[in-house]
């Protein structure tokens, strides 16, 4: 079972990673690709599977370092957070726009609707990049790639 847990953990830094370089090239070039956002939930899929493995692995009674511990377990921390950021961007920019809700959002002329929402995806896509980035470094940091 050792073996399973490196090899998700290579997997999931390799996931992490492409969704973090995918969400980047997204961003810059203003476009909102179905392939990151499946990327990232691979990702976070992984994540959770990795987690799951290494706590079997110490029900077995295998000894992992402590530092192992929070290198592989704060990317679920981090995945946690970045989704609640993601969750409180579109009332952030209606707030700021003083509007109430969508129904404020369509009584704006379509060039001004399509600009907010690209805003709140940009700024969603940014979040789950970075957060994304941020996973695999720390998984690779769990593997002792770094």
């Amino acid at each position: 079972m050792k073996d399973a847990h490196v090899w998700i953990g290579a997997i999931t830094v390799g996931a992490n990673a492409l969704a973090a370089l995918v969400g980047l090239v997204a961003w810059i070039f203003w476009r909102n690709p179905k392939a990151f956002w499946l990327l990232l939930r691979l990702g976070q899929g992984l994540v959770v599977l990795s987690a799951v493995v290494g706590a079997a692995l110490l029900l077995e009674g295998r000894d992992l370092p402590r530092l192992h511990l929070v290198y592989a377990l704060t990317p679920i921390a981090v995945s946690f957070l970045a989704e609640q950021l993601r969750i409180v961007t579109t009332p952030t920019f209606l707030e700021q726009r003083g509007l109430d809700s969508g129904k404020d959002v369509a009584k704006l002329p379509v060039i001004e609707q399509q600009a907010l929402v690209t805003a709140i995806l940009r700024r969603e896509l940014a979040v789950m990049a970075t957060s994304a980035g941020v996973v695999a470094t720390l998984v690779a940091r769990a593997q002792l790639w770094l």
